[in-house]
């Protein structure tokens, strides 16, 4: 979806994930005992996969130099890794919110995890996972609101609504 309006999508959690898998990876561990744990990986290793990334799709086309960077920035240290490492190279044009109520994304998160192999889709994980994102992830979030940057999606509506809102949102934004 996201290609049409020539963006290419990043997941900083399958980033972190794949490189978690990655034999010989020298962050493999230490990225599975943060997630398992529910907390932020440090910094200097999700932007390097990010940025790493960015580079080889840019490297393979350069005109994908659009992006849509999926669960980052997540905490403060995130945000300044951003900034620092990013500076002059990436411009935030918006940031896309998926606003739900906390129950109804636990919900979901342990009906895929009856699927997914994920080791933090279980409810000890979910609520470490919304308790760093209180007290980490949101104030990121409000910063940007406070910048006018924050797109808001409800997404306790069923798929096809909170589809038709993030087109409307690209529609606009390009």
């Amino acid at each position: 979806m996201f290609q049409k309006y020539g963006y290419t999508h990043l997941s900083a959690g399958d980033l972190l994930r794949d490189e978690r898998k990655r034999p010989g990876s020298q962050y493999g561990e230490l990225i599975e005992n943060y997630i398992k744990e529910g907390e932020i990986v440090p910094v200097e290793i999700t932007i390097s996969l990010i940025k790493r990334a960015m580079d080889q799709t840019m490297a393979a086309n350069s005109q994908k130099n659009k992006f849509l960077i999926d669960g980052f920035p997540r905490n403060e240290d995130n945000l300044q890794g951003w900034n620092k490492t990013m500076d002059g190279k990436a411009d935030v044009s918006f940031v896309l919110f998926f606003d739900c109520d906390n129950e109804i994304c636990v919900g979901r998160c342990l009906e895929r995890g009856k699927s997914s192999g994920r080791s933090d889709d279980n409810r000890e994980s979910l609520e470490k996972r919304i308790h760093t994102y209180l007290q980490s992830t949101k104030p990121i979030i409000d910063l940007y609101e406070r910048m006018g940057k924050v797109r808001k999606v409800d997404a306790s509506k069923s798929v096809d609504e909170v589809f038709e809102k993030v087109v409307q949102i690209f529609d606009k934004e390009g």
